[in-house]
């Protein structure tokens, strides 16, 4: 129970600060291929220097396909997710990002060939259906890029989050330090970085040194005592508060779809929170 209880904590917290992610590239206001390499940039910064022990170098280097596939992973997570955000409305991506639990619970079931409990399942199948109630009718054809970018970045982050269960032993917080440095390296080639306003640079500090590196970091780590199909669940959490932060802050009133839609969700995660409490089997190293 207890580290079920830890798990829950990490990844309930991470996505909770996570949640701002749109809210904040909405607010940088500059184009896709910049945000992502100042906010790569900035966690390369933030977290780099913690990165740097001999403890992390032996991780990375005992582990190096590993790490570099979680990183790059990581990177495309990032790069995917802000191209959508900058071609379709915060809303669409959020409700493509639910389909992360879906990703997670096929890569565990046929890669590392984990159970997925039955429970895990059906509150992937009720909150899907919270998200979709939420959500309905707000797909265009224009969304078309958009709503593209946002299911490769869930595939994304269902592929990292399956990857991290399998290795629990591996330190995170050079891999996303390393993350966000080959997200930077791949947007350098067409980001305009030096031309952006006051404004943007202020999110953008925001996001690359506090906000994503805290949320990613929690994360990751809640993989160590959950397995991944349950940590992707909680993206469905972040399509609620997501759509909430931009009602709030940028005017965009949800109808009340979302308020069912939602209340669903929240339900859903509390009943499987509870299921998920119960003992379970120990990782191995």
């Amino acid at each position: 129970m207890k580290d079920s209880a830890r798990g829950l904590l990490l990844v309930t917290s991470g996505i909770f600060v996570l949640s701002f992610d749109g809210l904040l590239v909405r607010l940088a206001q500059a184009d896709g291929w910049s945000i992502v390499f100042w906010r790569g940039l900035l966690m390369f910064l933030a977290l780099g220097v913690f990165s740097l022990s001999a403890k992390s170098r032996a991780s990375i280097m005992k582990h190096s396909l590993i790490s570099a596939g979680s990183a790059l992973l990581l990177a495309f997570t990032s790069i995917f997710f802000v191209l959508a955000v900058i071609h379709t409305t915060i809303a669409n991506v959020v409700v493509v990002l639910s389909t992360a639990p879906l990703f997670a619970a096929l890569f565990t079931r046929f890669f590392l060939r984990e159970r997925v409990a039955l429970h895990t399942w059906l509150a992937i199948g009720a909150a899907a259906l919270g998200i979709v109630i939420v959500f309905a009718g707000t797909f265009t054809p224009t969304d078309l890029a958009g709503n593209g970018y946002a299911l490769l970045s869930s595939a994304a982050v269902g592929a990292n989050l399956t990857l991290l269960r399998r290795h629990p032993a591996i330190d995170r917080m050079p891999l996303i330090a390393l993350g966000g440095l080959a997200g930077a390296l791949i947007a350098l080639p067409n980001a305009q970085p030096f031309g952006l306003g006051a404004t943007s640079y202020w999110a953008l500090a925001v996001m690359g040194l506090v906000q994503m590196p805290l949320a990613t970091l929690m994360i990751n780590n809640a993989t160590r005592y959950l397995p991944s199909a349950e940590v992707a669940l909680f993206y469905l959490l972040e399509s609620v508060l997501g759509s909430l932060w931009a009602w709030y802050f940028l005017h965009e009133t949800p109808a009340s779809a979302t308020l069912y839609g939602g209340a669903l969700v929240i339900a859903t995660l509390v009943v499987h929170a509870g299921l998920t409490l119960r003992p379970r089997a120990a990782l191995p190293a």
